[in-house]
């Protein structure tokens, strides 16, 4: 939904300098929260609130990492997954929900979700993953080139 989708720079350095992340979920309150979360790390945020505006983004300008909540409107996070993780350059993508079904996971999992967390995620276990996976990403392509 136009207005929805809110795109920030942070100049400022951190363990995510000029990562670009893509942050869905449907509260709020929580988006700001995880945006402003990375934005402190130096990560190039964006955000938007349901599934469908998630693909769009993924497609005409993928991010490097996507922050994606399980529920959301008009497409549910599973579906944005195996939309986003079908490629070879797909985005690391760290799924959060309150859903703490070990089939839910294991779905996610086949999807090529790299992490699975449950809500509540404090924030700086988030980020921490984030960093982690980040890290492991960078060492590979090192490796490749």
């Amino acid at each position: 939904m136009p207005g929805d989708e809110t795109e920030t720079e942070y100049q400022g350095g951190g363990r995510l300098e000029d990562v670009r992340v893509l942050i869905v979920d449907d509260d709020r309150d929580i988006l700001e929260s995880i945006e402003t979360a990375f934005q402190s790390e130096g990560a190039l945020t964006q955000s938007c609130m349901d599934g469908n505006e998630a693909v769009r983004i993924c497609q005409e300008d993928p991010p490097d990492m996507v922050i994606l909540d399980m529920m959301l409107p008009r497409r549910s996070g599973f579906l944005v997954l195996e939309k986003i993780k079908g490629n070879e350059d797909s985005p690391i993508v760290i799924m959060v929900t309150a859903n703490e079904g070990r089939r839910h996971q294991a779905y996610a999992e086949s999807l090529g979700v790299d992490k699975y967390m449950l809500k509540p995620v404090p924030l700086e276990r988030l980020l921490d993953e984030a960093v982690r996976l980040w890290d492991l990403e960078s060492e590979e392509d090192e490796s490749e080139g």
